[in-house]
């Protein structure tokens, strides 16, 4: 499912780059788009602070939502990067590379969110939420990196 989801996702990236629009109107398309990704990822951190154990199900839900986002996010910044100069390029692997790492982590808090037990509950959930807090930090931060290096 996940495969088909990134298939899905860079399809869709392919035919939005491939439809005639100036770089202006894509950066600005990309960049209005992570604008919306990032208010979307901090609503919902909010949102998943107060989930109990009895609510678990729809808190892993949501984490799997936003983990989606966060790999849309990372392809987008990556889509950014391979239009940039070989200087930006080396510049951004490291940042890309730690989104990755971080991505990855969050992908084992979400796991352990999965096997919770009522009594690790709020421990998992409070790590899992910081987790999260700290990659959608991590994204903004690198997507205004990005955008002050490409003059977006």
């Amino acid at each position: 499912m996940k495969h088909c989801k990134l298939a899905i996702v860079f399809l869709l990236a392919a035919m939005v780059a491939g439809c005639g629009q100036s770089s202006t109107s894509n950066a600005t398309a990309a960049s209005e788009q992570l604008d919306k990704v990032k208010q979307d990822t901090a609503q919902t951190a909010q949102d998943m602070k107060t989930y109990t154990y009895a609510q678990k199900d729809e808190f892993v839900k949501n984490m799997q939502i936003e983990l989606d986002k966060l790999n849309q996010e990372l392809a987008d910044l990556s889509a950014k990067i391979d239009r940039a100069s070989d200087t930006a390029k080396a510049d951004a692997k490291p940042k890309l590379d730690a989104l990755k790492v971080q991505i990855a982590a969050l992908g084992v808090d979400l796991d352990k969110a999965k096997n919770a037990t009522e009594s690790t509950w709020e421990d998992v959930k409070t790590g899992a939420q910081k987790a999260l807090d700290d990659t959608t930090e991590a994204f903004k931060e690198a997507g205004q990196w990005i955008d002050k290096q490409l003059g977006s």
